[in-house]
């Protein structure tokens, strides 16, 4: 069953296999048509299991770096599918590397996913929203967000500059009513590729203490169904456990 909401489009930038993968099914639910995009990776078992929840939903390869790529995307789901109600943004980019073992490429291609592409993909969005004077923008943000860790300058460089263009986005964008919100997601979630890079935040906790991704998207839809007189920008998540 589908809540009662407007039918439009939201396109969620980096639906991948967990978090991205879960804002779009939850989206669906709510009776959006939801347009996925990943720069590449198969959409088809995402695709299947939005359906079976009686949603509707689109698969579109797409680099949220290449300026080119994202007008295109955005020209094409306005033209072809419906207006945009809400964007997500979920590109990740979090990688690890001491500070001398950190070359350029790497540096430059985290900020890029990180920074530049959520610039390129939320200026996008409100050239769309703004002539409606309605729409919803989510960044999803991380721990690196709030403070650098050893092994992790990138990372941290690229998702403070996100948090920075968020806040300044909401400033602006805010009075001209786009909400615009800024997720931090401080703590492991449960998936196989944070499992590899962090071991130790998994070792020794308790199932209820690491995040799950349906649990997480709840957040999202929350923050979009919110009344224009009482909107979140910054919401941090994490497990009860967690130590911060």
């Amino acid at each position: 069953m589908t809540d009662t909401v407007p039918r439009g489009a939201v396109l969620v930038i980096g639906a991948g296999d967990h978090l991205g993968g879960a804002i779009a099914r939850r989206f669906a639910r709510g009776g959006y048509h939801v347009v996925c995009t990943r720069r590449r990776g198969d959409f088809a078992p995402l695709l299947e299991t939005i359906r079976e929840v009686g949603g509707t939903a689109t698969g579109i390869h797409s680099d949220a770096r290449d300026e080119d790529a994202v007008i295109e995307l955005f020209d094409t789901v306005e033209r072809d599918i419906a207006p945009l109600a809400a964007v997500a943004f979920n590109v990740g980019g979090n990688v690890h590397f001491s500070l001398t073992e950190t070359t350029a490429r790497v540096y430059r291609k985290v900020w890029e996913m990180c920074a530049f592409a959520a610039f390129l993909n939320g200026r996008e969005a409100a050239r769309r929203m703004l002539p409606r004077g309605r729409g919803t923008i989510l960044f999803t943000g991380a721990t690196a967000s709030l403070r650098g860790a050893a092994g992790f300058c990138a990372f941290a460089g690229g998702k403070h500059a996100l948090r920075a263009l968020a806040q300044t986005m909401s400033r602006e964008l805010g009075p001209q009513g786009l909400h615009v919100g800024h997720v931090i997601v401080d703590g492991p979630i449960e998936n196989d590729n944070s499992r590899a890079l962090f071991p130790q935040a998994y070792a020794n906790r308790a199932a209820d203490a690491i995040m799950q991704p349906d649990d997480i998207a709840e957040i999202y839809w929350h923050l979009h169904q919110q009344p224009r007189n009482a909107w979140s920008f910054e919401t941090e998540v994490r497990a009860y456990a967690e130590k911060w």
